[in-house]
């Protein structure tokens, strides 16, 4: 691909990042059906290859979401990309690859593309200067040839020399997995926080990557340079344009910094607000697409944004609810977590992953019918130690309980033998995780015995709905009450306090 037209990519992705307060363009994005693909090996000997199958790419089935029907795309309203998927495996870890590529093709489906073909490659690492070795780089480009592709993705987060090289062999667009990821966060952002942070992610992912016309963009200096030792004709224009650009995003990625921090005062007196009034809070995380804002909905009725796509929901959603007994407690819905979360994402929505560190308890949403949940666990895990929260009680759910076997809810109990089984679709399952829920909150503190006068029924009110009562006793002078509260509760009805 030209130089020319490189810098002219990149000049139109950077605007379009910059410009702020513009309409966002309409798009309507596929379903992501390929996360529940079968992963087969049909070489029985492991990975003793015959010496064509270790030469050649190996080919991922069922990854093709090309359309039957072309009427599709009017309904779609956009020309869909068609992309072809790579990647590379070291040996012994097919199955793994695999699963990662399945995951790229939703990702790239939600995004709005056309999956037409995955290769994978076996090899130690990736090639330092085109991912793929040289060779399968060329037939790559044949192969991107034959299907007419548009874009390459590759299943890692490429380097800027990489993806240059690769795109110089291929001679289409070539992006990776970071990049779609930040594309579906870009379309799917709702609210100022949101939008801010996705694109401050974007910014801190462009800035390396930025690109220019060769030597007569690269940077210059002006005026006296020669006395520096660099000779006649070494006096540059200034300021080139790559550095106009790189000037504009510091700015620009500045006042977004300033910005998220500006939202923190509310979050805080909204934390701090239920924490004077003693409400505890029950975060839930999960794997994208495992039905988190579903079970936020069958809990709370919250009428929380549910599509079968990846990240369809990045705004937090938090909702009052209550246990049997009477305990009030939050519910709140986080982003959800994806295999090679990219940095940027975790370090912008920082803010509104610590959401999480400050709840009482996890709910641990896991994807029953994923062909590896063991996986989605440990990313899971490991998000919530990155944000220090890995000491929290948790709850592990398996959703989507009703579309597995006995079998599969044998192998998911081995790896968490104290986890529910439930369905946010049908509602298994339901009950036994709320009790779950009210066994493992903690319990109001100071125990208390009150008198009340019967003038006083907003005192038992509070105390039914702020804390937890263990017994009432209706008596001639007025009610008798024994009950678990908060210390800042307790210190409210000291002036109704009788011994027991």
């Amino acid at each position: 691909m030209a130089d020319t037209e490189n810098h002219d990519t990149d000049d139109g992705a950077l605007d379009r990042i910059l410009a702020s307060g513009e309409a966002r363009a309409f798009s309507v994005f596929g379903r992501a059906q390929a996360l529940h693909g079968d992963a087969t090996d049909s070489n029985s000997d492991g990975e003793q290859l015959e010496r064509e199958e270790r030469r050649a790419l190996r080919r991922v089935g069922g990854l093709s979401t090309e359309l039957d029907d072309v009427t599709e795309v009017e309904y779609r309203q956009l020309r869909l990309e068609n992309v072809v998927l790579i990647g590379v495996y070291p040996q012994g870890s097919v199955d793994e690859a695999e699963n990662s590529l399945r995951e790229l093709s939703a990702l790239a489906e939600t995004a709005g593309a056309v999956v037409l073909d995955g290769l994978l490659q076996r090899r130690p690492h990736p090639d330092p200067s085109t991912y793929l070795w040289r060779g399968k780089a060329d037939e790559l480009r044949d192969i991107v040839r034959t299907l007419n592709a548009d874009t390459v993705i590759a299943d890692t987060e490429l380097a800027p020399s990489q993806r240059r090289a690769l795109e110089d062999v291929v001679k289409v667009k070539v992006i990776d997995r970071t990049a779609v990821i930040l594309d579906i966060f870009s379309q799917h952002a709702q609210s100022r926080e949101g939008k801010a942070q996705v694109e401050l992610a974007q910014l801190e992912y462009l800035l390396p990557r930025l690109r220019g016309w060769g030597e007569s963009m690269s940077r210059q200096a002006g005026g006296q340079v020669g006395g520096a030792g660099a000779g006649m004709g070494s006096r540059g224009p200034g300021e080139t344009k790559i550095e106009l650009d790189r000037r504009r995003i510091h700015t620009r990625m500045a006042r977004l910094r300033k910005q998220i921090k500006g939202f923190a005062p509310a979050r805080e007196a909204k934390r701090a607000n239920r924490s004077r009034f003693a409400v505890p809070s029950v975060a839930i995380v999960g794997y994208t697409n495992a039905g988190k804002s579903s079970l936020l909905n069958r809990v709370t009725q919250a009428g929380v944004l549910v599509e079968n796509a990846l990240f369809a929901t990045l705004d937090s959603t938090t909702r009052r609810t209550r246990t049997e007994d009477g305990r009030e407690f939050t519910f709140s819905d986080t982003v959800g977590f994806v295999r090679n979360l990219p940095h940027q994402l975790v370090e912008a929505f920082r803010s509104t992953l610590e959401e999480v560190s400050y709840a009482d308890l996890v709910v641990h949403v896991v994807d029953a019918a994923h062909p590896d949940p063991a996986s989605q666990i440990t990313t899971v895990h490991d998000v919530i130690g990155d944000v220090g929260a890995r000491d929290i009680p948790e709850i592990i759910v398996f959703n989507k309980a009703d579309l597995i076997d006995d079998d599969q809810r044998l192998l998911l109990r081995g790896l968490a033998p104290n986890a529910v089984f439930a369905s946010a679709r049908t509602g298994d399952g339901i009950p036994e995780l709320l009790k779950e829920i009210e066994r493992m909150l903690p319990h109001p503190p100071v125990d208390v015995a009150l008198l009340v006068p019967y003038d006083r029924g907003d005192i038992i009110s509070m105390l039914h709905r702020r804390g937890e009562v263990t017994n009432i006793d209706y008596r001639d002078d007025g009610t008798y009450v024994e009950a678990s509260v908060s210390e800042e509760i307790a210190a409210q009805v000291t002036e109704f306090a009788v011994s027991t």
